[in-house]
């Protein structure tokens, strides 16, 4: 089996818990944070609507350097439906990408970069399980919680919640 057919499960199952997270991100609260030195709701909600684009350019390319700037006239997303059009196009721009990998593109070394300071260099199936898939875990995670302080019923994730069974 390849390593490609064993990470897609896994992905489908990250996506689907990470989009009903993002169905609950509330409309006109894009501007709240728990705390000051926090990042806003909305740039969390964009954060992990952006994130499984990094599974298509991990796979595309053999590094990448943060101080590349965006495209020209990107705009973050800026409601709930706009987020959730986002993400859904990522995911599956990132799902195509990923199936039928093989295992040695997959372990091919890969970049990232700050200017010319390498700050790190993994595999790339390496990249996709930390850099990608356990990232978007951690900030799935912060967002559970701002949504949570913001009174709104958090879904099942990996189990029940306080809100929802199994």
């Amino acid at each position: 089996m390849r390593i490609s057919d064993t990470l897609l499960p896994e992905y489908d199952r990250e996506m689907a818990v990470t989009r009903k997270l993002l169905e609950r991100v509330p409309d006109g609260q894009f501007d709240w944070k728990p705390h000051p030195t926090s990042t806003t709701l909305g740039r969390l909600a964009g954060h992990l609507a952006e994130l499984p684009h990094w599974v298509s350019i991990t796979l595309a390319q053999d590094s990448f350097d943060l101080s590349t700037p965006r495209p020209e006239g990107y705009q973050p997303p800026a409601t709930r439906e706009a987020v959730l059009s986002l993400f859904d196009e990522r995911v599956a721009a990132a799902r195509a990408a990923l199936a039928g990998r093989g295992d040695g593109e997959l372990m091919a070394p890969w970049t990232l970069l700050q200017g010319k300071q390498a700050l790190f260099t993994m595999p790339k199936v390496t990249v996709l399980r930390t850099f990608v898939f356990n990232h978007m875990v951690h900030h799935r995670g912060q967002l559970s919680v701002y949504l949570r302080m913001q009174g709104v019923p958090i879904p099942s994730i990996y189990g029940a919640s306080g809100d929802e069974a199994i």
